[in-house]
């Protein structure tokens, strides 16, 4: 440990918090919060897929109404993925024998038997809204609290929402969020050299708040980025929507969902502030980007990212590419290991807002652990408004 560094020792008594899946501590706290789970405009009216969230798999589907719903993922019937089955009005019918389920889980419909029979059988259905470009669901027991809402990426300017994929823990992104000192180092040969981030090593501070963390990553010039983390897995940040353009200032949101312990998905949502002309110059320039579609043979971010775990690249190699930042993350936080561990690292004054960070997921695993109350977390509201870089 560094000397005069902050300290922090986990509880030993508590089951290891990076672990989501069904049956844990940390997967059963998780599942009391809205998650994003596919971006909205990749799921058309009347088709259905296989997610899988939190090691636990699920049917998501789009009504012919246009309404999602994410119900279990096997029928009841005997076992098989109701996603490769057929999506009827606002209803689900199986592949294998044709049942069929409407959107709230109740079977409807067993062709080959008594009437009598569809009323007795019903699955999991799971409370589903769509709401900025993205598909959220409540994955947990009891009613659903309120949807969180992000008031200024509600507002006029052109809105966009993307996904990532990352073969390591969720934790790993998420103490990542933490850090400010690695753009420094990890994003060198980026666009943040323009934009001026890692123009030397910020002073880092911050604070447990109403609705998570807040980060300040103060430059030797006095500029300070703020960066807010809402509870438990969404960061906000504001940024450049192009080097070469100063039409307006990009709210970023990002949610780290876990796939399963060893993968997870970012659903990230990003709104240009940008109104008349100006807006009409971004579409312009996304509908032109959407058009360049890549080939079919180039390789993916994570792909690229892989070959530098494996040797046979280095990030410095790939500066070409658009996606750098994404490519460079991946390395950084992948060779951690796909769980990164903590027993040999060591932590010094930069990791303050880890610190701060660990201690309240100990604090609030504790509690659900104990059946006492957790900490009720703010809505986002209009939080973002106050920050910037």
């Amino acid at each position: 440990m560094t000397l005069d560094a902050p300290t922090f020792e986990a509880a030993k008594e508590l089951p290891d918090f990076r672990l989501t899946g069904p049956d844990t501590l940390a997967g059963r706290y998780m599942r009391r919060f809205w998650h994003p789970v596919y971006v909205a405009e990749d799921l058309p009216a009347g088709r259905a897929v296989p997610i899988r969230i939190m090691s636990e798999g699920y049917t998501l589907y789009r009504g012919q109404s246009g309404r999602p719903q994410v119900v279990a993922a096997r029928c009841a019937h005997r076992g098989t993925l109701l996603s490769t089955g057929w999506v009827e009005e606002d209803c689900i019918r199986c592949f294998y024998h044709g049942w069929k389920y409407d959107a709230s889980g109740q079977c409807v419909e067993m062709p080959a038997e008594e009437p009598s029979f569809p009323p007795k059988v019903r699955i999991r259905s799971y409370p589903t809204q769509e709401y900025l470009g993205l598909i959220f669901a409540y994955l947990g027991e009891g009613d659903a609290p309120p949807l969180p809402r992000f008031e200024t990426l509600e507002e006029e300017g052109v809105l966009t929402t993307d996904s990532y994929f990352r073969g390591c823990n969720v934790f790993n992104n998420l103490e990542s969020n933490m850090d400010e000192l690695h753009v420094a180092f990890v994003h060198r040969a980026s666009a943040f050299a323009t934009t001026g981030l890692n123009r030397d090593l910020p002073k880092i501070s911050g604070e447990e708040t109403e609705y998570g963390i807040v980060k300040y990553g103060t430059r030797s010039d006095g500029v300070v980025r703020v960066s807010h983390f809402f509870w438990p897995n969404a960061l906000y940040i504001k940024g450049s929507p192009d080097p070469a353009d100063t039409t307006g200032w990009t709210d970023h949101v990002g949610w780290r969902v876990p796939i399963d312990d060893v993968s997870h998905v970012s659903f990230n949502a990003d709104l240009v502030h940008v109104t008349g002309e100006a807006k009409k110059r971004v579409e312009e320039r996304l509908a032109e980007k959407k058009r360049k579609k890549p080939a079919p043979d180039e390789p993916t971010a994570a792909e690229l990212a892989e070959a530098v775990l494996r040797g046979e690249l280095h990030t410095d190699d790939l500066t070409y590419r658009p996606d750098i930042v994404n490519i460079q993350d991946y390395v950084a936080q992948c060779g951690q290991g796909r769980i990164a561990t903590r027993e040999n690292q060591h932590l010094g004054r930069s990791d303050v807002v880890l610190i701060t960070f660990w201690k309240i997921w100990e604090r609030e695993l504790r509690a659900f652990a104990e059946g006492k109350p957790t900490k009720q977390w703010a809505s986002p509201g209009s939080v973002s408004a106050t920050s910037g870089v």
